[in-house]
């Protein structure tokens, strides 16, 4: 379960402000259902974090046992740092917009978590816990949670949002990770 619960909450304030949430806005702007969007997201993520996540897993097997945590640790490091830099809105493909909200959303949901923090956070969480799928239902479910108050109230609650304060939490959650991580390795020694 605690697999589960960091990766929720490690992917729900890490996209606060982020990219896919600028995206979230664009799409809803575009187009009035949002019930396709939101399912958009989730093909998208479980598919994405999916892929990231047995990548993480996989990594884990080749890395020896007394390295791994500490480059998990390292990996949690860079990960909060890079959360206090905000991302940029890099607009929209007009060609997807026309196959219609779901396919435009899976597709560009998909492709704007490749490289993403939230996607390096899910092959990091998966090389973390050995609980694979616990993590794949984490981090998915973390973005929706951070996507869809976006997308049913849009502009409103992105003008109230702190971000700044958000993307602290965040580097200060990773950071604790980190901590953890290495605190459970020197506990097991």
């Amino acid at each position: 379960m605690e697999a589960f619960l960091a990766s929720t909450l490690a992917v729900a304030i890490a996209e606060i402000g982020d990219k896919t949430q600028l995206l979230s806005l664009f799409l809803v702007a575009k187009f009035a259902k949002r019930t396709p969007i939101i399912l958009g997201i989730l093909v998208a993520t479980l598919l994405n974090h999916a892929l990231s996540a047995w990548l993480g897993a996989w990594v884990a097997q080749w890395i020896p046992d007394a390295w791994l945590p500490w480059l998990l640790a390292g990996s949690f490091v860079i990960i909060a740092f890079w959360l206090l830099i905000p991302d940029k809105d890099e607009g929209g493909n007009a060609r997807l917009l026309r196959m219609g909200a779901f396919t435009a959303t899976t597709i560009m949901f998909f492709l704007a978590e490749i490289g993403d923090k939230t996607q390096v956070a899910t092959v990091v969480l998966a090389a973390r816990y050995e609980e694979t799928t616990l993590v794949i239902l984490g981090t998915t479910l973390g973005m929706l949670l951070a996507n869809i108050p976006v997308i049913l109230a849009g502009g409103w609650i992105m003008e109230r949002l702190p971000l700044s304060a958000a993307r602290a939490g965040a580097c200060g959650l990773f950071l604790l990770l980190a901590v953890i991580t290495l605190l459970a390795t020197l506990g097991q020694a």
